[in-house]
């Protein structure tokens, strides 16, 4: 009894101790310390756990200290936790358009398309209307074969037929949701600067140069290998855009 007391009250002031952290950077961004801050945000994360106002203030912090591509990695983790948050999303995109490099969107127009709807709502409730929409039809076709009016039963018919179309669909854009919202393929640059490799390794001469990108470039990671001489941790093989394919250090980005 005496250890699950001593471990409630341990829970309890850590809880405390994290709010307290949340108190602390709101004052550190009100004075302008934001490197301060954005510490004592990320704490709170690794305490409290992660959250929508907590992505979204860590991402404002490293914005206002001038670091780009971490705001941009806080808004994008913020996102994945509420695709449909209007004020995550036009801060980013506020910050995307301060960047130096202009990255073609390497999906498809219809992938674009279905990432822009699939945003507007939580995946949850994607999921969730499906369901709703699966049920409908499903008494759609139960009129259609227990009433006798021609009218009711035309209804029945093409309307669970409709219903159907959006269960699949809404159905579509949850998995869409949910597959960008566990995706562990993306990077951002958050040095100033990096040259990509066109080899797992410092490129030793222009030859090995593929290009240069800028902090907040955002990049798909396709393999990855560990480094040599224990300089570098990883080397990641990223996708640029549909035409450009190269390597990078881990430590030149942070995965979202």
């Amino acid at each position: 009894m005496k250890k699950l007391a001593i471990i409630f009250f341990l829970m309890l002031g850590a809880a405390t101790g994290a709010r307290g952290s949340v108190a602390e950077a709101d004052s550190a961004y009100m004075h302008d310390d934001f490197l301060n801050a954005a510490a004592l945000y990320q704490e709170a994360i690794d305490s409290l756990g992660p959250s929508v106002e907590r992505y979204y203030n860590l991402g404002n912090a490293y914005y206002r200290a001038g670091l780009n591509g971490m705001a941009i990695v806080s808004y994008e983790r913020a996102l994945r936790l509420d695709p449909s948050n209007s004020d995550v999303r036009d801060n980013l995109e506020f910050v995307n358009s301060r960047i130096t490099d202009r990255i073609a969107d390497s999906n498809s127009l219809f992938g674009s398309a279905a990432d822009s709807v699939a945003r507007v709502m939580h995946p949850n409730v994607w999921a969730w209307i499906a369901l709703g929409c699966f049920v409908l039809a499903l008494g759609g076709v139960c009129v259609y074969f227990l009433v006798d009016g021609v009218v009711m039963r035309k209804i029945g018919f093409f309307g669970s037929g409709v219903l159907l179309i959006l269960c699949v669909v809404s159905n579509m854009l949850a998995r869409r949701g949910t597959r960008a919202a566990s995706a562990s393929d993306e990077a951002v640059v958050v040095s100033p600067s990096v040259i990509l490799s066109t080899t797992p390794r410092q490129p030793k001469d222009r030859t090995e140069e593929a290009m240069l990108l800028h902090e907040g470039t955002k990049l798909k990671i396709l393999d990855s290998i560990p480094g040599t001489g224990g300089k570098d941790r990883m080397w990641y093989d990223v996708k640029v855009d549909n035409s450009h394919r190269a390597w990078v250090s881990s430590e030149a980005v942070e995965i979202i």
